[in-house]
Order: structure tokens, then sequence, then C-alpha cells
């Protein structure tokens, strides 16, 4: 009964430390990550531990982890993992990088001029054939979004404000 007492303890100092990181993310963001935590807290005691990493390893097919691997991950914890402080651990590791800086640096890649636009059917083409290669009808939904001007170019940087903060259209 003590050691339980002294677990919620931590929880709740853990909590209160990072009580403002729901304000980092959407209301759908922090339920799927709810979901997520609930598919890695086994137990479901609301403490993601060694033992839930271990049978969520195992589930995915991964049987062999290896302890030091397990406690690696618990560490970054710097205590107990319970939900605020996983959405924190996320929160830090998706904060780490301006999403629009590092869409706009891909999308310069393409402008070598540095004129604010690539070519549509140019880029449809590299989409189609690079990397992670696009089907037709993907890029044709990623174009539907897309600020075109009539000589066929997209304007990237309207492109990025609308990939990190939504289509102002969509949302009156």
């Amino acid at each position: 009964q003590a050691s339980k007492k002294a677990s919620n303890k931590r929880q709740r100092g853990a909590q209160k430390s990072c009580s403002n990181v729901f304000s980092m993310f959407e209301q759908s963001q922090i339920q799927e990550f709810k979901e997520a935590f609930g598919c890695i807290d086994q137990d479901r005691d609301g403490v993601i531990k060694k033992q839930d990493l271990r049978e969520t390893y195992a589930q995915l097919g991964k049987l062999n982890v290896k302890d030091e691997e397990l406690d690696e991950m618990l560490n970054e914890g710097k205590g107990p993992i319970n939900f605020t402080v996983f959405l924190t651990l996320f929160g830090e590791k998706l904060n780490g990088t301006d999403p629009e800086d590092t869409i706009l640096a891909a999308f310069k890649l393409f402008d070598p001029n540095g004129t604010g636009f690539v070519n549509k059917e140019e880029f449809r083409r590299l989409l189609m054939n690079q990397a992670d290669k696009f089907s037709a009808e993907e890029v044709d939904q990623a174009f539907a979004l897309a600020p075109i001007d009539p000589t066929g170019n997209i304007d990237y940087k309207s492109l990025c404000y609308i990939i990190t903060h939504g289509d102002e259209k969509e949302e009156s």
C-alpha cells in the first residue's frame, strides 16, 4: 500500500511539471496519443513499465529486446511514464524541428533560383518517380490543396503554410 501511494505521488509530480504539454497538441492528436499509450500500457495501470514495453514488442514480433534497450527508453521519462509524461516525450521529439522550415527546405531543393515556385508537371514527375513514389491519385490529392498559378507553377511557400497550419477555406 505504501509503495502504491509513493507511486501515485511520483505520478502527480510528473504531471504537474508537464501540465502545459496538452496545449502543444490538438485534441485529435491527444486522442491518438491516448490510444497509443493504451496499446503500450499492457496491464492498464496508467504507467508504462519495462514489462509493458516487452509485451508490446512481442506483439510486434520482436521477442529478444535487451533489458538495456528497454531501460534506455524508460529513462527518457526521468521517472514513471504516465500519459502526461508520454505526451511530453512526444512533444519534445516533435518540437525539435520546425516542420514548416523543414518542408520549405525540401521544396527549395527543387527551386534553385529561389523564385518560391516549382513547376507542377515537373514536380508531379518527381513525386511519381523518386524515393517514396506517389500514385497519380496521391499527387492529385496533394495538388488539390496547392496554390497553382495560371502558368502551372506551385506557390510552395503558401503550400507549406497550408500543410502546417491548415487551409482557411476548409475551416470557414
